[in-house]
């Protein structure tokens, strides 16, 4: 197969970027009270503010995070739980489970999440994981999965048992990000209320106070607090398209931080559609225009000041000669769009070529996924 490549090109100015740190000082009118702060916007991964944000701290009940999302990926949501002595007499904030007593686990995780209940949390951790240490090697396994490095869990509920329990505002905004793909976690994460049918009635508000009355963007999150750890707080907020994360720890004023840091995103960040999902029409070599395509959308936030210094550069394999082309296979992908802000990569997307007689065709998406299908890899052009 060839393997020569050749730039095609393209290369122009889409949007600007500038990252200078000066920029968003600037742009800021308010101090953050938070010794660890970060936000993300939740699609591109891309770090709008950050303070001390790969400092490892004490991070309270946001640990819950975790815990509710290794149930949910258990698969055991539908399952009863029968509640042992040892979850019944933790300490702390609780749902007051009561030993003997049975209840689902989904709405264990209700509780976990909206009341803060320590007991929900060794509840969950007892029948996902079998027992608190096995769950906790559950947590400390995903961590390192989803490159927590700053991150070690020893607990379930997040109390000061423990010396060597701590994560970084990043971490926990990794994790986030994660957890929002899961439209489990998202749905129980925005419950202001959660009731629970049984021999018991219970009815559980969000302890969120940004969710339930505070911040009318608001889409979910996790508080916490300890004497060690302080205030923490995850939260999640989205307007005009713009989904994201904030992460405090240690803020004595995190309420006003959040919405501080929300507004100022909002108001001052859009997302920018930097390379669209369809066929490139600006391709002049002969062979690939109009048969080179995108199979998605490539979206990332600028700030209204960044307008001149994105740059998009596309790379093609070597188009066949007239005598190969009755025998060519394209590769999969056969090229791709490096996306450069201000020199730094910080997307690729993989280019497709459709046979002309697809292209002809109305509906070529399902020819291209049969044709897609038989491909046993995925080749990369790096």
């Amino acid at each position: 197969m060839m393997k020569k490549t050749v730039v095609i090109g393209l290369i122009y100015f889409l949007l600007s970027f500038s990252i200078a740190p000066q920029v968003e000082v600037e742009a800021r009118n308010f101090s953050v009270s938070a010794e660890a702060a970060i936000m993300m916007e939740q699609e591109s991964g891309r770090i709008l503010y950050a303070k001390n944000d790969q400092t490892s701290l004490r991070i309270a009940s946001i640990t819950k995070i975790m815990t509710a999302l290794l149930a949910i990926e258990s698969g055991k949501m539908q399952e009863q739980v029968k509640i042992s002595t040892n979850a019944e007499g933790t300490e702390g904030s609780s749902i007051y489970l009561r030993a003997g007593e049975s209840m689902l686990l989904e709405d264990l995780v209700y509780g976990l999440m909206l009341r803060s209940g320590n007991d929900a949390a060794v509840a969950i951790a007892e029948h996902v994981g079998g027992s608190l240490e096995g769950f906790v090697y559950l947590m400390n396994e995903k961590a390192r999965e989803l490159g927590m490095n700053q991150t070690q869990f020893q607990n379930p509920h997040g109390l000061d048992d423990h010396e060597d329990h701590y994560s970084s505002a990043y971490d926990m905004a990794l994790l986030t990000r994660y957890a929002m793909e899961s439209p489990l976690y998202q749905e129980i994460s925005s419950a202001k209320t959660h009731r629970v049918d049984g021999d018991q009635i219970r009815v559980w508000h969000n302890k969120n106070r940004l969710l339930t009355e505070l911040y009318e963007y608001s889409t979910g999150g996790k508080t916490g607090f300890t004497k060690r750890a302080r205030r923490t707080l995850v939260s999640t907020a989205s307007k005009d398209d713009l989904d994201l994360i904030v992460v405090t720890l240690n803020a004595p004023s995190d309420w006003h931080d959040h919405m501080n840091l929300f507004n100022w995103a909002f108001d001052s960040f859009s997302l920018e559609t930097l390379v669209e999902e369809g066929m490139f029409k600006d391709i002049k070599d002969e062979f690939y225009k109009d048969h080179v395509f995108s199979p998605y959308t490539f979206e990332y936030p600028l700030l209204g000041s960044e307008k001149e210094m994105v740059q998009q550069k596309i790379t093609l394999y070597r188009p066949p000669t007239e005598e190969e082309r009755d025998q060519y296979v394209p590769p999969h992908p056969v090229g791709k769009v490096d996306i450069t802000l201000s020199g730094e990569k910080i997307g690729q997307v993989p280019l497709y070529y459709h046979p002309p007689e697809v292209v002809e065709k109305q509906g070529f998406w399902s020819r291209f996924l049969s044709i897609f299908s038989l491909t046993l890899g995925v080749r990369g052009i790096d």
